[in-house]
């Protein structure tokens, strides 16, 4: 069957990720016993990659809002947007994200991933060109290609590189989008927006901002790097997720663009995907105000980044750019990478494995990603763990 030939590889892939080894892709969390910590293979373990930035995903204000959703509005809304699936909640969330971020315009997708492909898919065309940061995410990169636009590459945060794109894009760059993020959830750095910014502004293009790692992370009320740029005003279109810091799932976008309103009508991934279940809905909704009612979370969340990065750089680590609350060590070979991963799960730490093509370069990393609720023990507890697997 040649069209499953090429599945070869992947089985050839997956083999070398296993063998004497657990498989970092099939790591199953038996138990959830908080929002820090679980059961893996009997283990008691400390969940140190989970993208859980504030620890919401067991607020009880959050819980107890998902079961009075799911109490009086069942299950699932069985269909999309455009057909029967929009409630009173996801426009209600719409008219909140928009207020949150002091912007008329609001658009709740389904996914993070979704939104990114509608948003894309909806501004761009064939005849247009989109300027997209090397490193950008999967889902970015998909929403270019789904638009069938001409995609040019710069170098990663390289205000230089895109300049130059943009200088060789002439009277295009009017009809140009650029792309990219806030913090990347690799390395944990993150962009030089008020550069970006400035450029775009003097070529006349438009920017979108995928603030996914960022939202309750940084700027003072916690709307991300283009806010703690002083240039949330600027940006054209802020996509983000809810599966990062609101600790559920779905997907927006927000906007001082009236067009964005006009995106339900053309966007593909939001014409025919199911929308958010109620109960799902009604947990974002409550983290979001809880986002902005805890002002601490935020705080506790950079004292744990912070005590994490130093730790792992006082051992000696190679470590991303600068302190967030995404920690990526780089290991460098991948089989080293898969037994230090491996050392760490024995001791009752879990983390990401990032390994070439996935990882931004050449090296394999173990990433961490830190919680508001990691306590300072815990923290240490991973760090005791790094040093005894180095």
């Amino acid at each position: 069957m040649p069209l499953l030939d090429k599945f070869q590889a992947v089985a050839a892939i997956r083999a070398g990720l296993g063998g004497d080894h657990n498989d970092p892709t099939g790591v199953v969390i038996e138990e959830i016993l908080s929002a820090t910590e679980g059961r893996v293979a009997g283990r008691r373990t400390i969940l140190a990659g989970t993208n859980n930035y504030l620890g919401l995903t067991f607020d009880p204000a959050c819980i107890d809002a998902g079961k009075r959703a799911l109490e009086a509005q069942g299950t699932g809304t069985t269909g999309s947007r455009m057909a029967n699936g929009s409630f009173a909640d996801h426009t209600a969330l719409e008219r909140e994200l928009a207020a949150f971020y002091d912007l008329p315009y609001g658009l709740v997708f389904s996914t993070g991933y979704a939104a990114n492909l509608a948003v894309l898919a909806a501004l761009l065309e064939p005849a247009d060109a989109v300027l997209l940061d090397a490193d950008a995410h999967a889902s970015l990169y998909d929403g270019c290609r789904m638009s069938g636009a001409e995609i040019f590459r710069f170098k990663h945060n390289d205000p230089d590189s895109l300049e130059k794109r943009l200088r060789r894009l002439g009277e295009r760059s009017a009809n140009a989008l650029i792309v990219t993020e806030g913090l990347y959830s690799v390395l944990g750095d993150t962009a030089p927006l008020a550069e970006f910014v400035s450029l775009k502004e003097q070529y006349g293009a438009l920017l979108m901002v995928d603030e996914a790692h960022s939202l309750g992370v940084y700027g003072d009320r916690g709307r991300g790097v283009a806010e703690a740029r002083g240039v949330l005003d600027q940006v054209d279109f802020t996509v983000g997720t809810f599966s990062k810091s609101l600790g559920a799932m779905g997907g927006f976008c927000v906007s001082p663009h009236p067009e964005l309103d006009l995106f339900r009508y053309v966007a593909r991934p939001f014409i025919f995907t199911a929308s958010g279940s109620p109960a799902t809905i009604a947990t974002v909704r409550e983290a979001l105000r809880q986002l902005q009612a805890q002002p601490q979370l935020r705080e506790n969340l950079w004292r744990n980044a912070h005590r994490l990065y130093d730790g792992l750089q006082s051992l000696g680590h190679q470590l991303g750019p600068e302190p967030s609350p995404v920690v990526a060590v780089r290991i460098g070979a991948r089989d080293d990478a898969l037994r230090f991963w491996n050392r760490l799960l024995e001791a009752g730490v879990y983390v990401n494995l990032m390994v070439p093509p996935a990882s931004p370069d050449s090296h394999s990393y173990l990433r961490c990603s830190v919680s508001a609720a990691h306590t300072p023990q815990q923290i240490d507890a991973v760090l005791e763990a790094f040093r005894g697997a180095a």
